[in-house]
This record gives structure tokens, sequence and C-alpha cells, in this order.
């Protein structure tokens, strides 16, 4: 009995470290400290009372204007353009059933966000709006097995450009991509509890397991943690924290309370829906 205690006892250790192994972040990429301190406005400072879409180069304007950071969503086009748009479908923003990934640049004049006069704004003029200004978080929107593809358009746009960035994804491809060619770039992984819906994502429950508990970790190498700020009791994001210290960005807040809390234990706040 002793002996079978001692063989489990060993096994749940070998587990615990294995476990241990595979939510090893990268710790002390520099960058980290240029993106600290600053709340992020998600998907620009929008607010459609105001005729300000999300992600619009009006929502944009107004984030940087305020002194705020800015979270946005970049998808690659049919073109090779780089679309600042959330959904790969346009019913929602648009009103047109069309993907994003089958459009060219000229398509994006008759397609006006959510009913007002901007329409969805390339990469470029987004940047040239915080150049010298204010942070963004860049999340890639990786569609149709293009991850290398739009992480490499994406680079190619950030190339020469005089400001501060990260990128964030939830597939770990694009992850993947920024750990092999571009390792200077401050990376993080997007995820959140996909257990508690079956139908977000559209994901496989292995998938779900994987993304839930961050198990593409060792693969990936992330230098931040982007998760779902209601969430943040999952057990792989709180060992993280607790073991390697990784640091965490919180979305998407909606209120000046959580904002504050998320603030006292150092989690970079992405919000919407009120003026912090």
């Amino acid at each position: 009995m002793t002996a079978i205690l001692s063989i489990s006892i060993l096994t749940l250790l070998i587990l615990f470290l294995l476990w241990a192994l595979m939510l090893r972040p990268r710790r002390h990429h520099p960058g980290w400290e240029k993106l600290a301190h600053v709340r992020y406005a998600h998907r620009g400072l929008h607010d459609q009372s105001l005729q300000i879409p999300e992600n619009s180069l009006a929502a944009f304007r107004r984030a940087a204007d305020c002194g705020f950071g800015a979270e946005l969503d970049v998808h690659l086009m049919a073109d090779g353009n780089l679309a600042v748009v959330h959904d790969s479908n346009l019913t929602r923003v648009c009103g047109r059933n069309v993907m994003i990934e089958d459009l060219r640049k000229e398509d994006l004049k008759d397609l006006p966000l959510q009913g007002t006069g901007e329409r969805i704004p390339l990469l470029p003029e987004v940047l040239d709006l915080f150049e010298g200004k204010t942070p963004l978080i860049i999340e890639l929107k990786a569609e149709r097995g293009n991850a290398a593809p739009l992480t490499r358009a994406v680079m190619t746009a950030l190339n020469g450009w005089k400001g501060t960035y990260c990128m964030e994804s939830f597939h770990p491809a694009v992850l993947l991509c920024l750990k092999k060619h571009y390792p200077h770039v401050l990376r993080g992984q997007l995820s959140q509890n996909f257990l508690r819906d079956s139908q977000v994502g559209g994901l496989s429950l292995p998938q779900r397991l994987i993304m839930t508990f961050l198990l593409t970790t060792f693969l990936t190498r992330p230098d931040f943690i982007a998760y779902n700020y209601l969430d943040r009791s999952r057990p792989s994001l709180r060992f993280m924290r607790l073991l390697y210290g990784v640091h965490e960005a919180g979305w998407t807040v909606r209120d000046p309370d959580t904002m504050k809390m998320l603030e006292q234990e150092n989690v970079l706040p992405i919000f919407e829906g009120f003026l912090p």
C-alpha cells in the first residue's frame, strides 16, 4: 500500500512539473514597460450615440486625442491590404453578408460602418493617427489558414513606423510565426473560458480545453496573456501569474471600478462603453 501511495505521489508530482513547464512564458521582454500604465480603448474610443462606430478612424482619433492607447483588429484582404475590423463576416458592422477576406480596398467605399459616414479603415491609416503617441494592441485575426501571410503583412506595414505596439491573437499559429521570424515583437496569447459556451469560436472540445488552459504556451512562449477578465480565476492563468509573474491584459472592462481593480493588480485594462 505504501509503495502504491509513493508511486501515486510521484506520478502527481511529475504531472505537476510537466504542467508547469507547459505554461512557461517568455519573460523579461523590455517592451512591456512601454505598454504599462496606459488604458486601451477597445476597438477605439467608439460611441454609437455620437455616430462613432467601433474600429473606425473617428474612434481611433478620439482615443489618441484623449490620451488612451487602442486595441484594434486586423484582417488580411484578398488584395493583400489589411482591414481594421473585428468580424470576418460584415453583416453586423456593415449590414452586408460578405467576408472581409474576399474583398479588395476599392470595395470598402461602399461599406459604411454601422449606418454612419465612417468606413472600414486600413491599418496604415490607423498607424498614422498613433505615430509618436500612445501604444497600440494589435490583434491579428487569422482566417482560412492565413496566419503566416497575415503576420508578415502586418509586420511589413509596421516597418519604419515610429510608435509603440504589441501583437496578440487567439490563434497560436500567429504567435508561432512571431516567435520564429519576429522575436523582437512583444506577443500575447488571447484566451478566455471556452468551456462556458460550446459555441464560442466554433472550436471542438479538445481545442476549447487547450485554449482555456493555455496549453500551447510551451510552443508559442507568449510575453503576456490577454484573458477575459471575467475568467481570471481559471487555474492556468492563476498559476502563470503566481509561478512566472506573467504579464496580463484584461478585456473587456465596462465600468470604472473593474478598471481600478485590474490596475491595482498591474493588469492592462482594455475598456469600452465609458470614458475613464
